[in-house]
């Protein structure tokens, strides 16, 4: 009796398949309160340091936190359960997506007055370190099986 070189199927939903989509969905709920925190952070003290120059500042600066992070955690759940091939496609797609709509944007920011240029970087930075970390502590925690229970299946009577 040799034995069946195909793979048994999965039995129902994976169990890594929803760990995964519970650490993406940690991820990026976390990601999004830490930058609603930062929002009202960064205005209360743009707008104490630099008055409205630092208010525009930092809604600025949390938009660009939000297009770098929020978008990279949103398109990983989004592709969690696609091929590697697409996944990669579809993250790379969206990185470049992403530093085009960036370039633009700083070339139209460029040589303007209306926002305060420290207070922009401060919250770019702590949103962008922030949500790093965040991501890490979600992957880090996320319970991810390294086997998937399968279902085995008896060889055909030959």
């Amino acid at each position: 009796m040799t034995p069946d070189p195909t793979p048994a199927a999965p039995v129902g939903p994976t169990a890594t398949g929803a760990a995964v989509d519970a650490v993406f969905r940690r991820a990026l709920r976390d990601t999004l309160l830490l930058l609603a925190a930062l929002s009202v952070l960064g205005v209360g003290l743009g707008a104490l340091l630099a008055g409205l120059p630092g208010v525009w500042g930092a809604l600025i600066g949390v938009g660009f936190a939000l297009v770098f992070c929020g978008t990279t955690v949103l398109v990983m759940l989004r592709t969690a359960h696609a091929n590697p091939q697409t996944m990669a496609v579809v993250v790379m797609g969206s990185w470049l997506a992403k530093l085009v709509v960036v370039m633009v944007v700083l070339a139209v920011l460029r040589g303007q007055t209306f926002y305060d240029r420290v207070v922009l970087l401060v919250v770019v930075a702590a949103g962008t370190i922030g949500s790093a970390l965040l991501d890490y502590r979600a992957v880090a925690s996320g319970r991810i099986p390294y086997i998937e229970p399968t279902q085995r299946q008896d060889p055909p009577d030959a």
